[in-house]
């Protein structure tokens, strides 16, 4: 009797698995149908655009960067801490170089 039951529970499976892949079968089917092709207007304006916001992006890290500097130097100039006043000027000429990258590759191209 188990054994009917069980056997009847994975015909009942199996139908519903069936209906299952037909119908995604039929959903990829018509995806792909009535796909359309798209054009863009500008690509080189879409790119372009893209690159000035990761550029902007990075100059916010630098003057981050640049301000973080300031602040430890002038801490290591309070408390006479040699260590931290060189990781501040680190700091400070690294935000600087982050914060004009965009302007430093355009000098060198």
């Amino acid at each position: 009797m188990k054994n009917q039951k069980t056997i009847q529970k994975i015909a009942k499976t199996q139908k519903i698995l069936r209906k299952a892949k037909l119908v995604l079968t039929v959903l990829a089917v018509m995806m792909t149908a009535l796909t359309g092709t798209v054009f863009a207007a500008d690509p080189l304006g879409t790119i372009n655009s893209l690159s000035d916001f990761i550029f902007s992006a990075i100059k916010a890290i630098g003057l981050i960067l640049l301000g973080f500097g300031v602040v430890q130097i002038g801490l290591s100039l309070k408390s006479h801490d040699a260590s931290q006043r060189a990781n501040g000027f680190l700091t400070f000429f690294g935000g600087v170089i982050i914060a004009f990258a965009k302007d430093i590759l355009d000098m060198i191209m």
